[in-house]
């Protein structure tokens, strides 16, 4: 059996090439896929609602940022490579949480590609200067058209709402959550109004949509949609795969800085989440920060590092879970800065320590096989 797996992960290293090739063949349209989830506070036991963004991308190097906007201060996760102004999701001061997904069957003028795929733009905007859905409608209107985005935009607020917005260039409309049945949807890279004939993404829903189906929506947190969907395998976790978060808001009325954006950076099977909070200034670990060396996060580096050894199906899923108990069980919302920062700061030494050389032993062994076979 030993040798069985070592064979299938030795398969999945000779397989990256291809993987690789097929990839860039995919990747070379208008745009990435990503899965999401969003659940309303009104069916869950904590009232918390929670949203889900699995993304793929082409950028493989993502790390988080904190910014000040003209309204609130906020995090982000942003792509290593870029010079600022857009982020791909992210939560502000006031509980306000934003994501996309990327969509195929909405746009029906001729507004060029260069002029497109500004979805990074309209959330960042979105997370300076709103504090609920109102806010993000009247910020959409206000936008001078055409807007450069076909998408789907997740948000939840502190406010009670969540709900999806299909937008395209000239026009949105709003899905509320706690209307659909179970208080959840599921959204991959169509939409409800679109052309059907365009749909993408299509066995991702169903798949997602499965697991969520037979679960018990009120007691879902963070950690049921990282390991069910984000970690459930093909079609849903890809080579690219690059992050993966989980926003668990707040009750109504409740101090939105209590908000959590769960976050794993690079690829899921190889990386372990990190609890982040928009504190009055910058308390994001640096490992999760540009690095002075790369521009890259160092985690996000570790895990692309696990995953080209081990393959992303594999990678090192079992340490990281035994690292992630130990941010479950120590993590508290009620935490001082000071103590937080000590905590995230073990994070990342506990999980070089248990992940990365178990490892990298992983590593040599399926070297020493190659060698031997």
């Amino acid at each position: 059996m030993r040798n069985w797996n070592l064979k299938r992960m030795r398969m999945a290293r000779f397989s990256k090439k291809f993987i690789a090739s097929l990839a860039f063949i995919f990747i070379s349209f208008k745009a990435f896929c990503c899965t999401s989830v969003i659940i309303s506070g009104g069916v869950r036991a904590d009232g918390r609602p929670v949203m889900l963004k699995h993304r793929d991308t082409g950028e493989l190097n993502n790390r988080m940022e904190w910014f000040q906007g003209p309204g609130y201060s906020f995090i982000g996760l942003v792509n290593s490579p870029s010079r600022g102004g857009e982020v791909w999701s992210g939560v502000n001061s006031a509980g306000f949480c934003i994501m996309n997904t990327a969509t195929y069957d909405l746009k029906d003028d001729d507004v060029p590609s260069s002029e497109m795929d500004k979805e990074g733009i309209v959330m960042y905007k979105a997370l300076g200067i709103c504090r609920s859905l109102q806010d993000f409608e009247n910020m959409l209107d206000s936008l001078p058209k055409p807007w450069g985005v076909e998408a789907n935009f997740g948000i939840i607020d502190a406010l009670g709402e969540a709900a999806y917005y299909e937008v395209d260039n000239h026009s949105w409309k709003r899905f509320d959550v706690a209307d659909q049945p179970g208080g959840y949807m599921v959204v991959t890279n169509f939409t409800r109004s679109g052309r059907k004939e365009d749909r993408k993404g299509v066995d991702r829903f169903q798949k997602a949509s499965r697991i969520m189906d037979s679960a018990a929506v009120s007691v879902i947190d963070h950690r049921f949609l990282f390991n069910e969907i984000s970690r459930s395998g093909k079609p849903i976790m890809r080579d690219i795969t690059s992050s993966s978060v989980v926003f668990e808001g707040v009750p109504q009325g409740e101090d939105p800085s209590k908000t959590v954006m769960w976050t794993l950076l690079g690829s899921p099977t190889s990386t372990v989440y990190v609890p982040l909070k928009v504190f009055g200034c910058d308390h994001i670990p640096d490992y999760m920060k540009s690095s002075q060396g790369s521009g890259n996060a160092a985690m996000c580096d570790t895990a692309l590092a696990l995953k080209e050894a081990l393959g992303f199906e594999y990678g090192c899923s079992d340490s990281c879970r035994e690292v992630e108990k130990f941010v479950d069980s120590r993590f508290s919302n009620d935490m001082s800065e000071k103590s937080y920062d000590r905590f995230t700061n073990h994070i990342y030494r506990r999980y070089k320590r248990k992940c990365v050389s178990k490892s990298l032993k992983m590593a040599h062994k399926i070297a020493d096989y190659e060698k031997n076979d």
